[in-house]
């Protein structure tokens, strides 16, 4: 049971955890024609630019105002995030890679724990990690690191847990700014910021771009950037009302939608059992952990 969250914040963090689960599949399709820091930058750096007309006053005030804040979140919520989180995607299965972010609010719930004192782990909140990481570990070995193949999947996998470190990390940044700082103008100043390093990042190893390329290319293109201004825009702006850990509850539709579109859409992906059974315990897990009494 979730106590004490208004139906209209279960309705905006629901729908930013839905449009999250959506570019599992989405990226496949632009890394079939561009390199993953290359795609990165663009989609932040267009995702930037498609809220600043959404600003009540430009972001670039922020980098004055607020330079600190501005740097950390953008290096924690794009650009080490999903430089790695792209990377990782030319290793994994989409299904798996839907799956493993999902341990993000176990991560969050024990960063929110380390660094907000009015957001600590209770003996559910640590049983529930332990449900968790139990699900992490049958599907990390599900991959078979022994092999060769499997040491590659393994590897990915290992990058995006990195990935939900450095995300919980950014939230708990953006959550002791509560009130202090405009949601939207954070939003488009961190991704403006990331995209523009990661496309630099991108050109000593992926060389410049060549950007003719097919519609089907864009549209995917236009997807992720939207998915990243919408669904971190909400997201920035729930995390100033809300405790970290409450809120994170709902990252659980993003393994269930993402696994399962990646199953739909992209030829080849199929579930299996210990996936199967290693998301169902991650899920657990996190549900466990927010069923906790008022006087924890």
């Amino acid at each position: 049971m979730i106590h004490n969250t208004s139906i209209r914040t279960n309705v905006l963090a629901a729908v930013a955890c839905l449009l999250w689960a959506t570019p599992f599949v989405f990226v496949k399709i632009t890394l079939e024609h561009l390199p993953p820091l290359t795609i990165a930058g663009l989609r932040f750096l267009l995702a930037g630019l498609i809220q600043l007309p959404f600003c009540r006053k430009s972001p670039f005030h922020l980098l004055k105002t607020a330079p600190k804040t501005v740097v950390l979140v953008s290096l924690f919520q794009t650009i080490l995030l999903y430089a790695g989180f792209f990377y990782a995607l030319t290793l994994v299965r989409g299904a798996q890679a839907a799956i493993i972010v999902g341990s993000g609010p176990l991560i969050s719930a024990v960063a929110a724990h380390l660094t907000m004192h009015d957001d600590k782990l209770n003996r559910r909140t640590l049983q529930s990690i332990a449900l968790g990481g139990a699900g992490l570990i049958i599907i990390s070995l599900a991959s078979k690191p022994w092999n060769p193949v499997g040491i590659r999947e393994f590897s990915g996998m290992l990058i995006l847990f990195g990935s939900s470190v450095v995300s919980a990390a950014g939230n708990i940044v953006v959550a002791k700014k509560r009130g202090a700082l405009s949601a939207i103008e954070l939003n488009s100043m961190q991704m403006l910021l990331g995209g523009a390093v990661l496309l630099i990042w991108a050109l000593p190893f992926e060389g410049v771009p060549n950007l003719i390329l097919p519609i089907r290319f864009y549209g995917a293109l236009l997807w992720l950037a939207f998915v990243s201004a919408a669904g971190f825009g909400i997201w920035f702006h729930l995390l100033s009302r809300e405790k970290v850990s409450k809120l994170n509850i709902w990252k659980f539709l993003v393994p269930l939608a993402g696994a399962t579109l990646s199953w739909i859409l992209i030829p080849g992906e199929h579930p299996d059992l210990p996936t199967l059974a290693g998301m169902v315990l991650i899920i657990f897990g996190i549900i466990h952990s927010q069923r906790i009494p008022a006087n924890g």
